[in-house]
């Protein structure tokens, strides 16, 4: 299979609130960042794709206008995903390995603060039973929670949801990017209120705004744009039934099969970047990916620590991937979900060049 890699990340500070700020205006300084740092114009890319959400701009094709932000002059080939931009990469990937382009620019964002995030989700649900109810993506996830902690044999209780709160958000303090940083210890969140049982507000995301863009390029162009990419060495996406209720919550075997696929399980990865926004999905996620104690999971702080809508799973692939091109890591797995209770579940292996 022809080698393709992630030779370049970028990133926006994520934030509550970006009013004064349009979505060209949010995605041109990490698109001319990540260009810069390969050393490429725009027109020199081989292939655009992006994703985002016309729900979250409440207005129809308003990816079209983010394109302002790439230059669409001369005609660029390109693409949009309705999807976190973990898909849109994953559809510049298929297209790199064709052999159809030499490189791809990649990138995604949201901007959640204009509506109720919370009831936006909803118009994803099924529309005959669940979406009439209008259970928020908070109660759903409040759901899986419960039913984690009522089963037997995960090992899970509402300490163990504080402690993965806990880390992640004590690991972005690291993370000149994320909107929350730093955290009490487990007994103190323990003593705060719930939001919605068993959920508290430590084991939720922060609402922000933000975006996101990384760089593909094949073989030796990758090699020659990168001191040390980050190679693709499988990618898989699975989705779950759409109905909530023909479904094991505790459990995600989208997740399993995607990195099986993906060639997740054939040697253990040094570091995960998961795509958990409610801290009992990264429970769920670790049990299904076989992360032994010793892997580092989101030394980035995760989505816990910032979860821009339609960028957070593009994150986790380039977080991961900027690991490995610090040296910081030799194998690196990456996850990306959409939907609710981890309903779509994208899972992909990238390694360095032995050193």
């Amino acid at each position: 299979m022809r080698e393709v890699a992630i030779v370049a990340f970028g990133q926006s500070d994520h934030r509550r609130d970006t009013a004064e700020t349009s979505e060209v205006e949010m995605v041109m300084p990490v698109l001319h960042r990540v260009l810069d740092a390969v050393g490429l114009r725009a027109g020199e890319i081989g292939f655009t794709c992006s994703g985002s959400s016309d729900y979250l701009a409440g207005r129809a094709f308003s990816f079209t206008m983010a394109l302002d932000g790439v230059g669409a002059w001369p005609p660029i080939s390109e693409s949009h995903v309705e999807m976190d931009g973990a898909w849109a990469l994953y559809e510049a990937w298929t297209r790199l390995l064709t052999g159809e382009a030499e490189t791809a620019l990649v990138y995604a964002y949201g901007k959640s603060s204009p509506g109720d995030l919370r009831e936006v989700l909803t118009r994803q649900l099924d529309p005959y039973y669940v979406a009439p109810l209008w259970p928020d993506s908070v109660a759903l996830a409040a759901l899986q929670a419960q039913a984690l902690l009522d089963a037997e044999g995960t090992g899970a209780d509402e300490r163990a949801l504080a402690g993965v709160a806990a880390r992640s958000r004590t690991a972005a303090e690291d993370n000149p990017h994320a909107q929350l940083t730093g955290s009490p210890p487990p007994e103190a969140l323990l003593a705060e209120p719930y939001l919605v049982r068993p959920l508290r507000r430590h084991d939720c995301p922060p609402i922000g705004d933000g975006a996101a863009a990384v760089v593909l390029a094949a073989e030796d162009t990758a090699r020659r744009l990168c001191r040390r990419p980050a190679w693709i060495r499988g990618m898989d996406h699975r989705t779950e039934a759409h109905s909530l209720g023909v479904r094991d919550l505790t459990r995600s075997p989208s997740t399993r099969l995607a990195a099986e696929r993906a060639g997740a399980f054939e040697a253990p990865p040094d570091l995960a970047e998961l795509h958990a926004p409610f801290t009992s999905q990264e429970v769920i996620l670790r049990r299904e990916l076989r992360l032994a104690e010793a892997v580092r999971v989101n030394p980035s702080g995760g989505a816990l620590a910032a979860n821009p809508m339609m960028a957070a799973g593009l994150i986790r692939l380039g977080e991961a991937a900027a690991a490995v091109h610090r040296g910081a890591c030799d194998r690196a797995l990456a996850h990306a979900t959409s939907g609710p209770c981890l309903q779509q579940n994208l899972v992909a292996v990238l390694e360095g060049d032995v050193r």
